[in-house]
């Protein structure tokens, strides 16, 4: 589901999410690491939170750090 957003909808509407990783990225990153219920559950509270009144930013998945920090170097 998450890669035809990226792919179908993501080119439609343009990049504006307001944070680093995407929400795209964070859903895939949650899932990955919690599991389907709790990785989803993770991801759907930071799609509520990615509105106009919401400053954005960086935002890595709980407990996965580490890993963004890794992902920040490769680009």
């Amino acid at each position: 589901m998450i890669h035809a957003y990226r792919r179908f909808l993501s080119p439609l509407i343009g990049q504006q999410c307001r944070f680093t990783p995407t929400c795209s990225h964070y859903a895939e990153q949650a899932i990955e690491l919690y599991g389907p219920a709790r990785g989803s559950w993770l991801a759907l509270k930071r799609i509520l939170r990615c509105h106009p009144l919401c400053a954005g930013g960086h935002d890595p998945v709980p407990g996965n750090e580490d890993r963004a920090k890794l992902d920040e170097h490769r680009t």
